[in-house]
């Protein structure tokens, strides 16, 4: 299966690993394809908020907090195509799995939404003790304030390296 990234709206030469020395953040950077025997297409997402090896990573209950906030939006809004969402170890940002969705657009107005809907939270979803294995470990202040920096950057996120 040829799959045409071009036409998904990525540059191909920012796909793949990267010199995380060139890296912009925020940005939102496809960072693998892979196609199924079936013909189904699993695509893996760079939501990078924060430069690596800057000192700036995200603190482990903002991380935490978003990682939420991603899981419920991207659920909700790619039903049939959210697989699921991941913090980057050094936590920069977050790696979000789609199925059968690799349309830059499409990831790009997602973000953007469920980062308004951060914005206009009154509670971090997913963050009861029924629901979360850390569940006071949650901050909706922390949350919104990275929801709004990443915001206020949106014309930069195709700004790769």
């Amino acid at each position: 299966m040829r799959i045409d990234l071009d036409a998904w709206g990525w540059a191909a030469d920012t796909i793949g690993e990267l010199d995380h020395r060139r890296l912009k953040a925020p940005s939102v950077k496809l960072r693998g394809v892979h196609a199924g025997a079936g013909g189904d297409v699993v695509c893996t997402i760079d939501l990078r908020w924060r430069l690596p090896n800057a000192d700036a990573c995200l603190s482990t209950v903002e991380a935490h907090s978003l990682e939420h906030f991603l899981l419920e939006g991207f659920g909700r809004l790619l039903p049939g195509h959210f697989i699921g969402v991941g913090v980057m170890g050094c936590r920069t940002g977050f790696y979000l799995t789609l199925l059968n969705e690799g349309r830059r657009e499409v990831i790009e107005q997602t973000l953007e939404t469920v980062l308004y809907g951060v914005l206009g939270a009154t509670a971090v979803p997913y963050a009861r003790i029924e629901q979360c294995g850390h569940w006071r470990h949650h901050d909706l202040a922390a949350a919104q304030a990275v929801a709004r920096e990443v915001l206020a950057q949106r014309a930069a996120w195709r700004e790769i390296a």
